[in-house]
C-alpha cells in the first residue's frame, strides 16, 4: 500500500508542516535536567493605545459567501479580530518566551493541530518546536488553499509552500447548516523549512483572505500564550539571566529585555506591546452597493448562524 493510500485507510486528515530551524543559532541544543530550585515568572501583557478595528472582507468577492458568511456581520461582511483585548487592556495571544535557557524543564513534543473551521483557522497564535511538525485539518464542506509564509521584521516574508486542502466530503459541499460532529478531512504531506534566522510563519487561505494562524518556533519550553486577560506564567525556570521576549503577530519586533531569575523567586511582570496606528490593510467595511450580494446580478442569501459579529 502506497503513503498516500495509508494515510486515508487510517484517516490521518492534516498537512503535515516541519518546522525546521537552520543554523545553529536558531537550533541550538536542549537538555533536559531536575530543577530543583526552579523560580517563576508571570505577569500580564497589555495593548498600549487604541485597539484596531478588525480587518473587514466582503464575502463576495471570495468563494464560498454563504458558507463562509455562517460567520458575518449580516450585512455581507466577514471580519477577522486579530486583537482580542479585555476591558483593563489585556492582551490575548501574545507569546512571552526566555531565550537563553540551554537545559530544565521537560520539552514536550506534542503536536499542535490547527483546524480549518467555518473558513477561520483555529487557533490563532501557535507555538512549534524547532524540529517537529503542526497539523492543519479540515473539518469545512468547502476547498481551502493553504498558503505558509516564513516571515522576519528584517527579511519581510517569503513564500514556503502552497498546498490544497480537500474539502471534507463527509458534507455536501456548501452545507450552510453543516455540523462539525465528524472526522476531519483529506489529508497532504509536506516538509516546511524555515531559514536561519527566521522564527515565525503564517498561513493564509488562498481562497478565503480572511483565513490567517500565525506560528513561532521555539527552541526551549520556557514560553507562554496569554490568555484572554493577558496574563501567563512560566515555571521551573533555572535560576539565571536570560532575555525575555514578548511577541504579537500585529505588533512589529515586539519588546525584548533582560530579566534575572532567583531560585525559588517570583518574577512579576508588567509588559505592554504598542499598538498599530493608521489604516493596517485596505480592507474596511463600507456599505456601499456596488460590494452587495446585489452586484452579482443574482440571488445569494448569506445569514451569520454561527456568529453574528459587530
Amino acid at each position: 500500500m502506497n503513503s498516500h493510500a495509508e494515510l486515508k485507510r487510517v484517516g490521518v486528515t492534516a498537512i503535515s508542516l516541519l518546522v525546521m530551524a537552520i543554523g545553529a543559532s536558531v537550533a541550538s541544543a536542549y537538555d533536559v535536567i531536575e530543577v530543583p530550585h526552579g523560580g517563576t515568572l508571570e505577569g500580564v501583557v497589555r495593548l498600549d493605545g487604541a485597539v484596531p478595528e478588525p480587518k473587514g472582507f466582503n464575502l463576495i468577492t471570495f468563494p464560498d459567501p454563504a458558507y463562509c458568511g455562517r460567520i458575518s456581520n449580516g450585512r455581507g461582511w466577514r471580519l477577522l479580530r486579530d486583537f482580542v483585548v479585555s476591558a483593563d487592556a489585556g492582551l490575548k495571544d501574545a507569546i512571552v518566551l526566555l531565550e537563553g535557557v540551554e537545559a530544565g524543564k521537560p520539552f514536550e513534543t506534542s503536536v499542535p493541530l490547527i483546524e480549518a473551521r467555518d473558513c477561520m483557522f483555529q487557533p490563532f497564535m501557535t507555538i512549534v518546536r524547532n524540529g517537529h511538525a503542526v497539523e492543519v485539518i479540515n473539518m469545512d464542506p468547502v476547498m481551502h488553499d493553504i498558503q505558509g509564509y516564513e516571515t522576519s521584521p528584517e527579511a519581510g516574508a517569503r513564500t514556503l509552500f502552497n498546498t490544497p486542502l480537500v474539502m471534507n466530503h463527509q458534507h455536501r459541499r456548501g452545507d450552510i447548516h453543516a455540523m462539525h460532529n465528524h472526522a476531519p478531512g483529506g489529508s497532504l504531506v509536506g516538509p516546511v523549512y524555515l531559514n536561519k534566522g527566521r522564527r515565525t510563519f503564517y498561513m493564509q487561505c488562498g481562497f478565503h483572505a480572511y483565513m490567517e494562524s500565525w506560528a513561532m518556533a521555539v527552541n526551549n519550553p520556557y514560553y507562554a500564550l496569554t490568555d484572554r486577560a493577558g496574563a501567563f506564567k512560566i515555571d521551573h525556570i533555572p535560576p539565571g539571566t536570560y532575555q525575555l521576549v514578548v511577541w504579537h503577530p500585529q505588533t512589529g519586533p515586539g519588546l525584548t529585555k533582560t530579566v534575572t531569575i532567583q531560585a525559588d523567586g517570583k518574577l512579576i511582570e508588567r509588559l505592554s506591546l504598542q499598538a498599530p496606528k493608521g489604516n493596517r490593510s485596505a480592507y474596511k467595511v463600507m456599505d456601499n452597493p456596488r460590494f452587495g450580494p446585489e452586484s452579482l446580478g443574482y440571488s445569494i442569501d448569506i445569514q451569520p448562524l454561527v456568529e453574528h459579529q459587530h
